[in-house]
């Protein structure tokens, strides 16, 4: 499919620099395939699903991946997007052709990595000096990687580090948010649980390759970029019980979508999962997994626009985002939310 069918024009200021507080006071525009749209709340989400569905959240912590550095007289930015091992990561690098495989880089606070191999998209592997785990070291000298569309317009503060993690994020590995659970509050998680409806964690690591824009011209072309997941095999039990019992799986976020859908059989049964996933989820793309996606409003021509699309509809997906444009809704990572139900 041509990349530019999901294309929109978004003015800068519906871009939010900052979440709403408290997190569920935020927007929700609930969009089913047919019938009209409704202006709802994160708070209406007890009343808008129903007893037996369950909600599936992706429980990774992002790491501050975020690291400026010297390589002698110059100066080298670089951002983790991939665990290798224990003390090695791939990095996106800012200034790249200043660096060469074996040079060292001094990040601050006592912390130097060796690019230890360039990669053929240009990105490095990064080998991290010492005994101390990376995490420790990231605490030390990295910031919260927050996405270009924000950090391009203010610097990224301590707030971040509470505003761009998730209530339910216990697994370190993502150097982005899973964004739509950000809403959630103890006092929303409380009234779904009052109102029957069930939850599930898994992991996904976002990877910083998820803010990557689609430089091809035809969705046939583009490379997808990969990240490493997780769904425990009592998970997988217990969803395709609530499936089988009547209840839906609404997953929270693009992540959680695609990790479900990269674990599900075509006879529709969730199996457990550890491994890379690379799906590229485009118009046309059968739904194993979910019958439903709580989602925030993403970025043009993204990836992301074209999952959406597949799941509701272009035409529909189209016609919702200019409604949320025209309605005022704050868009992106710190954003509104939707919910999808096809």
């Amino acid at each position: 499919m041509r990349v530019d069918l999901f294309d929109f024009e978004l003015p800068p200021e519906r871009i939010a620099l900052r979440p709403v507080k408290p997190r569920d006071a935020a927007r929700m525009l609930v969009v089913r395939s047919e019938g009209p749209l409704e202006d709802r709340g994160v708070r209406d989400l007890p009343q808008l699903l129903r007893k037996g569905d369950v909600l599936v959240f992706n429980d990774t912590r992002v790491i501050p991946a975020q690291l400026e550095g010297r390589r002698g007289e110059a100066k080298i930015g670089a951002t983790l997007h991939k665990r290798v091992d224990l003390r090695r990561w791939q990095a996106f690098i800012r200034n790249a052709k200043r660096l060469r495989e074996g040079d060292e880089v001094e990040f601050g606070g006592d912390v130097f990595a060796t690019a230890e191999q360039r990669l053929p998209d240009g990105s490095f592997v990064l080998a991290f000096a010492g005994d101390e785990p990376v995490e420790v070291l990231l605490e030390r000298a990295g910031r919260m990687p927050l996405p270009p569309y924000i950090a391009g317009k203010r610097a990224t503060d301590e707030q971040d580090r509470k505003d761009y993690q998730t209530m339910f994020a216990r697994e370190d590995g993502a150097v982005a948010a899973p964004t739509a659970a950000l809403h959630f509050t103890p006092e929303l998680i409380a009234a779904l649980d009052e109102a029957g409806i069930g939850r599930e964690t898994l992991t996904l690591h976002v990877g910083a390759g998820t803010f990557l824009p689609v430089k091809v011209d035809d969705t046939d072309d583009h490379a997808m970029h990969s990240e490493w997941g997780r769904i425990e095999a009592a998970v997988a039990d217990r969803l395709n019980a609530a499936r089988a019992g009547g209840g839906r799986v609404i997953a929270v976020g693009t992540t959680s979508l695609r990790l479900l859908e990269s674990a599900t059989g075509e006879d529709g049964t969730v199996r457990p999962f550890a491994g890379d996933t690379d799906i590229f989820i485009t118009p046309g793309y059968r739904f194993r997994a979910v019958d439903g996606l709580m989602t925030n409003f993403h970025l043009p021509k993204s990836t992301l626009m074209m999952l959406v699309s597949a799941l509701i509809g272009r035409d529909r997906i189209m016609e919702a985002y200019a409604h949320a444009i025209a309605q005022g809704y704050r868009f992106y990572s710190y954003g509104d939310s939707s919910l999808l139900l096809p």
